[in-house]
């Protein structure tokens, strides 16, 4: 009678859990399909050939890639996509040193004001950065990289305070046993070979996650990216200048060419998220270990 009773109570959790998965299965899939009808309609929509502005259905009723011709035909959409371009390239290198070298030193080095800085630093990330706007908008006036130089201004403003976002990067460090650096400066390496022949080796999805969100983050930034372009094209990135296409004046004929730019936006990110994905989640998840 005991193992019936151990049988039908295993049967009914297997059942149980069975009905539980396929519940969040479904609930998953739902929430997928809500979140990409957005995509989809804009995708679909950069096809349409018939009218090039809002219309009240999805699905086109003739199809062609003359928005893409005629987006990538136009010079200050070549000039705002190079310069997004460079910016998150840019962004992406040095940002990635500065934090990786930054959380591996608070990560094995143990120094005076260590904590204080940490918690300084902390304090620091908590206030949005609306707040300095205007003046870094002053000191970037000043030194002549505004408007037509935004490229630069905008690259120095990204880059400048990169070392605070350490947490998840030291938090992986952590993780990585500190015997590993001792046994090979006892070997008789020195500090900067230590971080780039063993720890950087072993904290592969930790770079990739710093790689790509360094690079995400300036690609798609419009609010601050506008406040120092100021209306000059040269210096606006995509999302910039393509915003000036949904103006009452311009939507009308550039609604479709909107869509298309987008889809050409998108693809870079898309294919860099959807190649290095499982790095990307070993390195949350590996930072969210320790803090």
């Amino acid at each position: 009678m005991n193992e019936k009773k151990k049988i039908r109570r295993h049967m009914g959790l297997r059942a149980s859990s069975a009905i539980s998965n396929s519940v969040i299965h479904v609930l998953l899939v739902i929430i997928s399909i809500i979140w990409l009808i957005p995509f989809v309609c804009i995708v679909l929509q950069s096809f349409r050939l018939e009218l090039s502005g809002p219309v009240g259905y999805v699905i086109p009723k003739k199809w062609g890639f003359d928005n893409y011709v005629a987006l990538l035909g136009r010079s200050d959409f070549r000039q705002w996509y190079i310069n997004t371009f460079i910016i998150a390239l840019v962004n992406a290198a040095l940002q990635t040193v500065i934090v990786l070298c930054m959380s591996y030193a608070l990560s094995r080095f143990r120094f005076k004001m260590r904590g204080a800085l940490m918690r300084l630093m902390m304090v620091l990330g908590l206030f949005p950065g609306m707040l300095t706007m205007i003046i870094l908008y002053r000191v970037l006036k000043d030194l002549g990289l505004t408007e037509a130089n935004a490229v630069p201004g905008l690259i120095l403003v990204y880059v400048a305070s990169s070392g605070m976002g350490y947490y998840v990067s030291k938090g992986f460090f952590d993780t990585i046993p500190k015997s590993l650096d001792e046994a090979a400066r006892v070997d008789g390496a020195t500090r900067m070979q230590v971080l780039f022949k063993i720890i950087l080796p072993l904290a592969k999805p930790i770079v990739i996650y710093t790689i790509l969100t360094a690079f995400m983050a300036p690609w798609g930034d419009y609010v601050f990216a506008r406040y120092i372009s100021f209306e000059n094209p040269v210096g606006m990135n995509v999302a910039v200048g393509m915003y000036k296409w949904l103006t009452l004046d311009q939507i009308s004929s550039n609604y479709t060419m909107f869509c298309a730019g987008g889809v050409i936006v998108a693809i870079p990110v898309t294919i860099l998220f959807l190649c290095l994905q499982r790095y990307y989640v070993e390195g949350v998840t590996g930072g969210a270990v320790k803090g």
